[in-house]
This record gives structure tokens, C-alpha cells and sequence, in this order.
């Protein structure tokens, strides 16, 4: 838990378990494949980040909005990537557990 302390905004920590939830849902409801739900769950990272990137920073030069969406980006794909690691996690210990 220290990596993700250490390289994720701590005010977009909250990302992670919503992020997680929504790839649980969009596979119990089977709207998309499964193989592209870590893609979306990209998807909806970066743009929740960039929300949050963009209402909290003023942005006066180009390098100012350059490193706005260098956060977003980064952020999002961080916080879907652990959300997704997480329920690779869970799906293996419950494998683990029916063997």
C-alpha cells in the first residue's frame, strides 16, 4: 500500500474502489466484453482525474495545462490500474480457495 501512497494523489486514492466497482458491474451486466473493461476503466480514470486536475489548478501558461493533463493522464491510469491488480488479486485468492 505504500507504492500507491507514494505515486497517487491522495485526494484520487478514492478513485481506486469506484473504479474497481464499476469494472464488477460492467462485467456482471455484460454490456461490454471482458477484455475490454481495464480500457474503459482507463478511460474513465483519466477523464475523472482531469476533472479534478482542472478544478483545482489555474491554469495561466501552456506548461501550466501540459501538466495538467500529463497528471490526469497519469493519475487515471494509475488508479484504474491498481483497481484492476486489485480484483486480479481477489479473483486468484478465490481460485485459490475452490481448488
Amino acid at each position: 500500500m505504500d507504492i500507491i501512497k507514494e505515486f497517487v494523489r491522495p485526494e484520487l486514492v478514492g478513485l481506486i474502489p469506484m473504479l474497481y466497482l464499476l469494472g464488477v458491474g460492467l462485467k456482471k451486466t455484460s454490456m461490454i466484453s471482458d477484455k475490454f473493461i481495464p480500457s474503459v476503466l482507463g478511460i474513465v480514470g483519466i477523464v475523472l482525474a482531469m476533472i479534478y486536475t482542472l478544478a483545482t489548478v489555474s491554469i495561466v501558461t501552456y506548461q501550466d495545462a501540459l501538466m495538467s493533463v500529463f497528471t490526469a493522464l497519469t493519475q487515471g491510469i494509475l488508479c484504474a490500474g491498481c483497481s484492476v491488480y486489485f480484483n486480479q488479486l481477489f479473483v486468484v485468492q478465490v481460485k485459490k480457495e475452490d481448488e
